[in-house]
């Protein structure tokens, strides 16, 4: 069988799939029999009980229907020639989203009277399921034809922007995802009436995100913006004001930069205490001091004289923007200093205009010049000179870069990227720094573009692309600046600042006195490894000036959360309360909702576990990589301790894979990629349980065993690391693969005209809620009183 779009699909009317010879009044019932196997196959999918009948086989094909059929194929070619490129590319994705959502009903499976699923949507029979599915293509095809039209902005037409967003990021897995998604909150749609859709919206409004925080404006705050370009002394000078005032704040992207400052600041004799997800030091016995901490971290409850935001251009992060727009509204500080990019003055002004924050902009220049190189490396290790930075983006890769280096020149190579223990880092810093050893070359993450304290004379890029959690991509042209920035840098802020003590981490990093007006007039130099890589780096480069960024990344808050799910059935699964919160959720002009991906997979994941609304959305902020399963399966575990109310104890969770410790990598016979897996999703599971301890006290109880067993982790990561081999041609390969697949992401991207994608708008007043589509089902509520009287019922008040 084939199914049949373009002008056959318009003929037969939008939203129902045909067949040749197959009428369409009993096509729902077709498909509920048959799944999708590819686009020009099916296969059956529900075996029939004893008291079904067989379904009717579609009639053979006769000399009338196979000449129809090649006339409604010339008609389709026709169409589709007269199409504009997109128009064509936009088809083609509809086709893509009707065989997905085909696959979406697959998974669900037939229904059945005890289907947990269906009946939370309130599914009564098979018939019903289907009937909802009809309906739902017809939406997804006026989508399209709105799409055609030209409307594709998240404002005008939210379910095409969503299936579009989510395919460009996650491919086919996250269009099926947020299909399944559009299709729950569709099914439920004439379940709320006017008056609890009212209530839906005021609770979804996040267009006033400054009001969440009424003690921060109850203050007059100066904010300072020091604003220019890598390696220009901003940071310097907004860590000086933090070290002058008595009491203060720095907040960083990264652990290892709050290491730094709370290093720095306690090895010259200043109380500080260091506070991240995974690790909190309170210095005792001071009634006041200095708290160093990741941006998610801020302290927010108590009055500091001045706080430091680091990086403040990572406010337009779509997955933790919120943490910086969070703190920068927020913090209690008589002085904010902000320290980022120019792009960022446009908004940051606009948001004090708004708030009634006094905002004053210091601009600086780099202190050195910065140039790109006319040549790469052309994948030879031997072209590399003393001082030069490989900067790569996966852990195994730095290794093998660094043992291909080593042996290549004979010299030694540092290693430093984001997960390395604080101590670790320093000591490879320090190396590295010091210009009276054998540590000539330095192999580094990205994290170095975050303003690592390491004197780089070259930055050489290994690659110009990297996996971002999703896809593989190329690197955006601000990180490209970020990094290869950091080239010729001669001072940091941290050393900038006054000596620390001697022995301690915080000298061992370096010290100004070997900074010289010679070292300044030196440029700084950015090249690639490869020469297909060079002429990416180098475009970046040549644009002085990148477009302003233009909104804030927000996300509801907890107390948001629960009082909009308080509005649903408690057998709702939170993934879909969660999928409809986002889809009503409103912003103003100076802020863009932050993507949900991540909410909506880890309440699916957690749908099976009876747990309060309170405690899911503690997990909902949990520290966790949604696409490791053994990481998955031991966060499910501790969420079952909280729901169970059972022993909390680190070697009471099954879950945590503790075996993979006593397994020693020289006599397993277990692979080595997979012993590397499960040794970094058991130190994932134990800073997951470490961030749980912190917030559950009476439950994760074991801190000081986790910590322990955490560094013994970690060495043996270390120790698999610095045994992995570098085999120059397989690398190279390597390489060449990744650049094929950013070169197809891109490809991708502009087939399905995305260069809207990312604007920053107002989200529409309804999305999910403002569906058209008849229902034969009467409302949840009756009117606003008996909605609230449902609620207050539901919550216990």
């Amino acid at each position: 069988m084939k199914l049949l779009f373009g002008p056959t699909w318009e003929r037969l009317g939008r939203g129902q799939l045909a067949f040749p010879g197959a009428g369409v009044p009993g096509l729902h019932r077709l498909q509920g029999l048959y799944s999708l196997q590819g686009l020009h196959g099916l296969r059956p999918r529900f075996s029939r009980s004893s008291s079904q009948s067989a379904p009717s086989p579609p009639p053979p094909e006769t000399n009338k229907t196979r000449k129809s059929n090649y006339h409604m194929k010339k008609l389709r070619q026709l169409e589709y020639n007269s199409q504009t490129p997109v128009a064509r590319n936009y088809h083609l994705f509809e086709q893509l989203v009707m065989n997905r959502f085909l696959l979406v009903l697959d998974k669900m499976g037939q229904f059945d009277a005890g289907h947990q699923e269906y009946n939370s949507f309130e599914i009564k029979s098979q018939e019903q399921l289907e009937l909802e599915a009809g309906l739902f293509r017809n939406v997804l095809n006026k989508a399209f034809i709105l799409a055609g039209q030209g409307n594709v902005s998240r404002t005008n037409n939210p379910l095409f922007w969503n299936l579009r967003n989510a395919f460009v990021k996650e491919d086919s897995a996250g269009l099926i995802r947020e299909l399944k998604y559009a299709f729950q909150t569709f099914v439920l749609r004439n379940r709320f009436n006017p008056a609890t859709i009212d209530l839906h919206l005021g609770l979804a409004d996040l267009r006033y995100p400054y009001e969440w925080f009424p003690q921060a404006r109850m203050m007059q705050r100066t904010i300072h913006l020091h604003v220019g370009p890598t390696n220009s002394g901003k940071t310097y000078n907004a860590l000086k004001a933090l070290e002058n005032a008595k009491t203060g704040i720095y907040a960083g992207p990264l652990r290892l930069l709050a290491h730094e400052v709370y290093t720095r600041f306690t090895a010259k004799g200043l109380p500080c205490a260091l506070i991240t997800g995974e690790e909190q030091r309170i210095p005792e016995g001071a009634e006041t001091f200095f708290s160093a901490c990741t941006v998610e971290m801020a302290p927010l409850n108590r009055r500091v004289d001045v706080a430091v935001i680091d990086e403040i251009q990572m406010i337009a992060d779509d997955s933790r923007g919120w943490a910086w727009t969070q703190a920068f509204l927020g913090i209690q500080a008589k002085e904010l200093h902000l320290c980022g990019e120019e792009r960022t003055v446009e908004l940051i002004e606009a948001l004090c205009t708004r708030i009634g924050d006094k905002c004053v902009v210091h601009r600086y220049k780099r202190l050195n010049e910065l140039k790109t190189m006319g040549e790469s490396l052309k994948g030879k290790f031997s072209l590399l000179e003393k001082g030069d930075a490989v900067v790569a983006f996966s852990r195994v890769g730095l290794h093998k870069l660094k043992a291909g280096i080593e042996s290549a020149t004979g010299r030694r190579c540092a290693i430093v990227y984001g997960s390395l223990p604080p101590e670790t880092r320093a000591q490879q810093a320090a190396l590295f720094n010091d210009p009276d050893n054998d540590y000539d070359f330095l192999v580094a993450s990205d994290a170095i573009g975050m303003g690592l304290n390491l004197e780089i004379k070259r930055v050489i890029f290994e690659a110009s692309t990297k996996y971002d959690g999703m896809t593989t991509r190329t690197l955006h042209m601000h990180e490209m600046k970020q990094i290869g920035g950091r080239a010729g840098r001669f001072r940091t802020a941290l050393q900038a600042m006054t000596t620390p003590k001697e022995g301690s981490d915080a000298a061992a990093v370096g010290n100004d006195s070997t900074v010289s007006k010679k070292d300044v007039s030196k440029p700084g130099l950015v090249t690639t490894l490869d020469a297909a890589d060079l002429r990416t780096i180098q475009s970046a480069f040549e644009q002085e000036h990148m477009p302003p960024i233009k909104a804030a990344g927000t996300k509801p808050p907890a107390h948001i959360i629960e009082r909009f799910a308080s509005y649903f059935p408690s057998k709702s699964p939170m993934s879909f309360i969660m999928a409809r919160l986002r889809e009503m959720s409103r912003v103003s002009g100076l802020f863009s909702v932050n993507s949900f991906t991540e909410f909506l997979e880890i309440s699916e994941s957690l749908k099976d576990i009876q747990m309060s609304v309170y405690d899911r959305c503690i997990f909902l902020t949990a520290p966790v990589a949604v696409h490791d399963p053994l990481l998955m399966n031991a966060y499910r575990g501790f969420a079952r301790c909280i729901a169970d109310q059972s022993s909390g104890h680190i070697l009471d969770v099954p879950e945590i894979d503790l075996d993979i410790v006593d397994i020693d990598r020289a006599t397993t016979r277990i692979s080595g990629e997979n012993y590397l897996s499960r040794l970094e999703a058991c130190h994932k599971a134990i800073t997951l349980y470490l961030w749980l301890s912190y917030r559950y006290v009476g439950v994760f109880r074991s801190q000081h065993l986790a910590f322990h067993i955490k560094e013994l982790v970690e060495e043996k990561i270390q120790d698999y690391l610095e045994h992995l081999d570098f085999a120059p041609d397989a690398d190279a390969r390597r390489r060449k693969q990744l650049r094929e697949m950013a070169s197809r992401r891109l490809r991708k991207e502009e087939k399905l005209n995305i260069s809207d994608l990312l604007e920053e708008e107002e989200a529409p007043q309804g999305g999910a809620g403002v569906w058209t589509a008849e229902s034969d089902r009467e409302s949840m509520w009756g009117d606003v009183e008996e909605v609230k009287t449902g609620v207050f019922y539901m919550i216990g008040m």
